[in-house]
């Protein structure tokens, strides 16, 4: 299998590179660049010496004969104009742009501030979540790999949502991230000195992964109402922690939870379910693709707190595409991943 990356040059990009370049069933990994073609991978990453990989020039009809499966890992518009020029072609597209993910053009533009991609592509587009959408990916042409902070906080509501379990007006979620999360372009709110020793809200009630939460919450329970959602800014380069507060509709017991996630998890490889009374760290899921999940119930409110880790780079971006690339094309689904997070 020939795969290519464009946006190599990003944080995504580089750890898809780094996952891929060591998968049994990738042949080669070619890399494209708009602003750096020409160069040496390892100028931009000296990590990567040794690694004797060029970058190439982004040429729709070139890439379309050097690889089968295609990784998009652009800033947001990009994939948007390169995606159905690929799609045409028959190449296999795995997106982790936020382009694609949405299948209403109108809360697109109102989220994002720009155009969305046409109608017809955006329907055409499998949301990514492996342990959700299993199925569907594995006969999917072309995927929009989710966003970080939703894929901590879905797979932290997936089971308790699908069984209509909990008020559906009730749901607040406050996440917190690494600076990673920002990209790798220099800018004020991820300076050292503005980011260290600090604890920093933004976005606040704008973020635009606010619709992509809701929009596969409303697909499993459609009475699911807006959510509270509030996003963190940490001084640590990785990982997010999502914990998501919901009142139940019943009284209810945290071993019956726990069975449930147990459960609704059972043949998910990258989910762990922490025991009652154990609650997991960013840095237990650092370098991993693993989501970790704690569960507490409080008999007084009957409000269960979860709370979702996950390195924001890994299952939150590059790992998650590699495992929807190794369930599209029939691969076992930890191949490439299958390795414990790194610690301390």
């Amino acid at each position: 299998m020939r795969v290519g990356i464009v946006g190599s040059t990003g944080y995504g990009g580089v750890e898809i590179y780094r996952l891929l370049s060591k998968h049994k069933y990738v042949e080669e990994c070619i890399i494209y660049s708009s602003s750096e073609s020409g160069k040496l991978y390892e100028e931009s990453y000296p990590h990567l010496t040794g690694s004797h990989t060029h970058l190439k020039s982004i040429d729709v009809d070139q890439i379309e004969n050097d690889v089968d499966v295609l990784f998009l890992a652009t800033p947001p518009g990009v994939s948007t104009k390169l995606s159905p020029q690929f799609i045409e072609r028959s190449v296999k597209v795995i997106d982790l742009s936020g382009d694609l993910r949405l299948k209403s053009s109108h809360t697109y533009k109102n989220w994002y501030k720009r155009e969305a991609a046409p109608a017809d592509l955006l329907n055409e587009a499998v949301y990514g979540l492996c342990e959700v959408n299993h199925d569907q990916i594995q006969s999917a042409k072309f995927i929009a790999n989710p966003g970080c902070f939703p894929t901590a906080t879905l797979l932290g509501l997936a089971p308790l949502t699908k069984a209509k379990a909990y008020k559906e007006d009730s749901i607040i979620v406050d996440a917190k991230t690494g600076v990673s999360g920002a990209g790798r372009k220099a800018s004020l709110a991820t300076h050292f000195g503005e980011i260290n020793e600090n604890l920093k809200i933004y976005k606040v009630n704008e973020h635009q992964h606010i619709p992509e939460i809701e929009q596969s919450l409303t697909e499993w329970n459609q009475d699911v109402a807006p959510i509270t959602f509030s996003t963190h800014l940490i001084p640590m380069t990785r990982g997010i922690m999502s914990t998501i507060y919901v009142t139940l509709k019943k009284e209810s017991q945290i071993n019956s939870l726990k069975e449930m996630y147990e459960a609704y998890y059972e043949k998910s490889p990258f989910v762990r379910i922490r025991p009652i009374g154990s609650y997991p760290a960013t840095k237990e899921v650092f370098g991993s693709n693993y989501c970790d999940i704690g569960l507490a119930y409080d008999d007084r409110t009957g409000r269960v707190t979860i709370v979702s880790v996950i390195d924001n780079l890994l299952k939150g971006a590059a790992g998650q595409a590699v495992q929807n690339f190794n369930i599209q094309n029939g691969y076992e689904e930890i191949t490439g991943l299958d390795s414990y997070p790194v610690y301390p």
